[in-house]
């Protein structure tokens, strides 16, 4: 994932905590925030140490952010989000969370349409 579409410092997870919106599954919880000034869509990963060690957190992470990759195109434009993994998200191969992810994107209305785009949280008639 390049490097500018990345949350990275702890104001930006934050910012979006604080005034953005939500949406969870048993693996997942999805923030997101509505954002003017960037061009894309940035991401950010926040597993804790209560999912597994740090070979276990690193390796979902690096999961997380080649699903985003593979699916870059899809998702909405003008957009920081934030996924927290929870601890169903351990067990699974990358199929099973590839699903999960689409499944809570999905949910939250952050796919883009075929044919047209849609702002976050915007549904069509």
């Amino acid at each position: 994932m390049q490097k500018k579409l990345r949350l990275r410092n702890r104001a930006e997870f934050t910012r979006v905590y604080r005034h953005g919106k939500s949406f969870a599954n048993r693996q997942l919880v999805l923030y997101w925030f509505h954002k003017r000034d960037v061009d894309q869509f940035r991401m950010g990963v926040s597993v804790s140490k209560k999912v597994g060690n740090a070979v276990v957190r690193n390796r979902i992470r690096r999961l997380m952010k080649e699903i985003v990759r593979h699916h870059a195109g899809e998702i909405v434009d003008h957009v920081d989000l934030v996924f927290i993994i929870r601890k169903g998200a351990v067990d699974m191969d990358y199929k099973e969370l590839e699903k999960s992810v689409l499944h809570v994107l999905r949910k939250s209305l952050l796919l883009k349409r075929k044919g047209r785009q849609d702002r976050p949280g915007e549904t069509s008639k």
